[in-house]
């Protein structure tokens, strides 16, 4: 049985979640606030992580932020706030998805459903090492380097760079990265993977703007390319 840890302050959603969670077959622990859902996290090590953003002692971002720091636990953020930069800022944090309320209980728990999924797939997946030009990545360890630099990759960024360096010479279209780095039942769009090259050619590239490794192709998507 998964645990999910449900952070959250307000005592009837809470009790809503877990209830229905519950009947989904987790297993749920309960935190009211930021403080509390940290030492909750690093003591039982839950399989996921649902957080609120807006949480008394010590906010959702902070909490994403330090969890992501210290683990590759599953991040699922909910929140109350309707503009984009705030959606974009729990993501470049290292959350896995987010859910805007006022939200459906079935989207919930599809995302939960989806998540749990594809942390499953990752754990499933043979270490392998990965090398082209300066570039290193070493799926076992989730670490990647740059030359001698290692590389401070967002769990997103570096399934991406991993996916891209397997498939390297092809095109890959955004909806195939979508699915081979968010998992098919991802409810996002391909805006997503556009943000996410962006971030990572900031870390990867010598130079962003003229990109040597993660090539666009106009149209499709992108591909990479090890220099000469």
């Amino acid at each position: 049985m998964s645990t999910i840890l449900l952070v959250e302050d307000d005592p009837i959603l809470s009790e809503t979640l877990r209830y229905n969670l519950e009947r989904e077959g987790y297993a749920v622990i309960n935190a009211p606030d930021g403080v509390v859902g940290l030492e909750r996290a690093r003591r039982d090590q839950p399989d996921m992580v649902i957080l609120d953003v807006m949480l008394p002692r010590l906010d959702g971002f902070s909490v994403c932020r330090i969890l992501r720091q210290e683990s590759e636990v599953p991040i699922l953020i909910l929140t109350a706030r309707q503009d984009e930069i705030d959606r974009i800022a729990g993501l470049e944090l290292g959350a896995d998805d987010y859910v805007a309320k006022p939200f459906s209980l079935g989207e919930l728990l599809a995302r939960v459903r989806a998540i749990m999924r594809r942390s499953e797939r990752r754990i499933s997946v043979m270490r392998e090492v990965l090398d082209a030009g300066s570039l290193r990545v070493d799926t076992g360890s989730r670490r990647a380097w740059r030359g001698n630099t290692e590389l401070n990759l967002s769990q997103k960024e570096f399934d991406l760079l991993a996916c891209l360096m397997r498939n390297r010479g092809m095109a890959l279209s955004r909806d195939m990265l979508l699915e081979r780095v968010w998992g098919y039942d991802f409810l996002g769009d391909s805006r997503t993977v556009d943000v996410h090259i962006r971030w990572l050619r900031e870390k990867v590239e010598p130079d962003p703007s003229k990109p040597i490794y993660i090539h666009t192709v106009r149209g499709i998507g992108y591909r990479f390319e090890a220099p000469n």
